[in-house]
């Protein structure tokens, strides 16, 4: 389980000559286990959280903690062990290896781990299994719908049993049912595994299935709501 730290975070980009701000001076605290959503317009910094919070990109001032680790103080290689083990992606785009097969993309994150051969097979045809495509597994993402391609991106972050899966928009290409099925999923995985789910969405879809709807705008937090959470 992971809980997160985020304080007086403060995160620009630059765009040519001009320094956009994305985060100023963001806080939020995320218990363990929990599933939020990051909500708010475009360009309100719901990415560049996750971001930071994935150890992707680092804050030009403030802190990010994980299991009160601040992740700032880490070198390369242990932020990169970090993400390996503890932390799962989920992207909106899916970014599965199109020449590889569903079972293969599952494995990938396994491989880096330097897990044996059997043990992989053992855990990506259990994970297969879980999100319902163990009969796909041999399938490339172009012989998949989007919300087969979705439960594969599902599984790759999940084989390894993270503490922590960041979702960007995990339902956005998804027709109604197939989105609350990636939900139903979700909220499947958090209560058998404990894992802690961060999704940045604009999909009102997803509420009932939150634990906490965290508003973002203009790169701080304007509200916390805590929602029922799993009673869809």
């Amino acid at each position: 389980m992971s809980r997160i730290s985020v304080k007086s975070a403060v995160k620009s980009y630059r765009l040519g000559r001009t320094e956009v701000p994305a985060l100023k001076g963001l806080d939020l605290e995320i218990d363990a286990a929990q599933i939020v959503g990051i909500v708010g317009p475009s360009g309100s910094g719901k990415s560049t959280l996750l971001n930071l919070i994935g150890c992707i990109d680092e804050a030009d001032s403030g802190s990010v903690e994980i299991d009160g680790v601040d992740v700032g103080k880490l070198g390369d290689d242990e932020l990169t062990a970090l993400r390996r083990a503890r932390i799962g992606f989920i992207f909106q785009s899916f970014n599965l290896i199109p020449v590889l097969s569903a079972r293969e993309n599952v494995d990938l994150p396994l491989s880096a781990l330097g897990l044996a051969s059997k043990e992989r097979r053992v855990r990506v045809d259990a994970m297969l299994d879980r999100v319902g495509l163990s009969g796909l597994a041999d399938r490339k993402p172009d012989e998949l719908s989007g919300g087969q391609r979705q439960r594969v991106a599902i599984a790759r972050a999940l084989v390894t049993r993270p503490a922590l899966v960041l979702a960007d928009e995990p339902t956005a290409n998804l027709d109604g049912e197939t989105g609350r099925s990636i939900m139903e999923l979700v909220r499947s995985m958090n209560e058998e595994l404990r894992t802690t789910f961060i999704l940045a969405t604009h999909d009102p879809r997803i509420l009932p299935y939150l634990d906490r709807r965290v508003h973002i705008e203009d790169g701080r937090v304007t509200r916390d709501e805590t929602l029922a959470g799993g009673t869809p």
